[in-house]
């Protein structure tokens, strides 16, 4: 088509006033800059995301089932049994999960007591993994049961592997308070100590095994609920449904995103209003291309009255102009595309952007980078292109060509 061979001439040609130039590299340079910032935000965002779901779903089940009333569950096997004659599971167990004060000599400390089986936690869980002093194993007898701590919560009760804490549960204490009974407690050997890399995980967080959990809690036979991983935790949401419609609405099935769906949330608002700000990067340089195709306009009015008198339409002068702003919005994407995806390898592999190990978990910032991510900043790059051009194209559109041709 000759109006894009003409743009490609008005573009790439040289200019009788070379301030025309200048404006067109600022405003490929000012649309490279917005393409490669959105880039790079998008993969940094990408990467604290990936950082945080690998966390979670690390120490979190991929599934867990409740009753629906918040009560307890009696009849788990029958559960577990129905679950796995739907489902492909890697793991599945019961599981308590209580409140409980944690006492050591020196300090007492509110905590979550987490009831699981030792035997398959390393199915269900990464905890086991990141059990970084000690092993996960209770080893309980009739006297003492085994406990493993998170680091933070073993730090304030300074505790360490082996040594003694008594846990007590909240079972018994109303009376305690207005009559002469003892709330429940149980003796714990501290076994193991691990890191989760999540700060809520390892200050609130403690496992002991299942048959003390029920004993500790007088929940009889009865647990909280039942907890699965599955192959594939991207089809958590699919396995959810089925799960929903073979149990009924007695039981309530949540995914790991349920878990934590208010952080996600507030993620992902966190994401698309950074896009949208880094967004005015490139709709600011947008108005550098109106300038430039505005003034290339004037520049070329004669040609235009040329054009128009040898038969071409209005719609062919727009599609010019059009195109030539398309082209600057092209390279714009092109140029910032390979700078943001430049940063991102260089973030990855040289870490030049450190973080503090003692104030964030990880060393260097995170970046994920997701290709679809480039297809949709170069999408928005080029619509805002687009939108820019239509005003100088629909005035070049408008010339009346005698006008045009007798324009020095």
């Amino acid at each position: 088509m000759f109006e894009r061979f003409i743009a490609r001439r008005y573009l790439l040609s040289k200019r009788k006033v070379q301030f025309i130039t200048v404006i067109t590299l600022i405003s490929i340079a000012g649309l490279s800059v917005g393409v490669s910032a959105l880039i790079v935000m998008l993969s940094v965002f990408n990467g604290f995301n990936k950082f945080q779901v690998d966390t979670l779903t690390g120490f979190d089940p991929h599934i867990r089932i409740e009753a629906a009333s918040g009560m307890l569950v009696d009849d788990y096997n029958s559960v577990i049994s129905k679950v796995k004659s739907q489902l492909t599971v890697t793991e599945i167990a019961p599981f308590t999960i209580n409140k409980g004060v944690i006492s050591s000599k020196k300090n007492n400390i509110v905590a979550f007591v987490k009831g699981v089986d030792d035997k398959k936690i390393t199915g269900l869980s990464d905890v086991k993994d990141k059990t970084t002093l000690g092993d996960f194993e209770f080893n309980d007898n009739d006297e003492y049961g085994g406990v493993v701590l998170g680091n933070s919560l073993a730090a304030k009760l300074e505790a360490r592997v082996l040594d003694t804490v008594t846990v007590m549960s909240p079972v018994g204490m109303e009376k305690a308070l207005t009559q002469i009974v003892t709330p429940k407690t149980q003796r714990f050997v501290v076994r193991g100590i691990f890191d989760a890399n999540n700060r809520d995980y390892d200050k609130l967080y403690s496992f002991i095994s299942l048959p003390k959990s029920q004993s500790l809690y007088d929940l009889k036979n009865s647990v909280n609920g039942v907890e699965l991983r599955i192959s594939n935790i991207d089809n958590s949401g699919e396995e959810k449904e089925k799960l929903s419609a073979l149990l009924g609405a007695n039981y309530r099935v949540s995914t790991w995103y349920d878990l934590h769906e208010d952080l996600y949330s507030v993620m992902q608002v966190e994401r698309w209003t950074a896009f949208i700000i880094l967004s005015l990067i490139i709709a600011v340089a947008s108005f550098s291309i109106v300038g430039s195709l505005t003034m290339t306009v004037m520049e070329k009015k004669r040609d235009i009255g040329i054009l128009k008198a040898m038969g071409t339409k209005n719609s062919g002068i727009l599609k010019i102009f059009m195109f030539e702003g398309i082209l600057i919005g092209i390279y714009g994407t092109i140029i910032g595309s390979v700078i943001g995806l430049a940063v991102c390898l260089g973030q990855i592999k040289f870490k030049f952007y450190p973080l503090d190990g003692m104030v964030y978990s990880i060393d260097a910032l995170p970046v994920d980078i997701r290709y679809t991510d480039f297809i949709y900043v170069g999408i928005c790059a080029m619509i805002i292109s687009l939108l820019a051009s239509l005003y100088p194209a629909l005035r070049a559109a408008r010339q009346e060509p005698i006008k045009a041709i007798r324009w020095e």
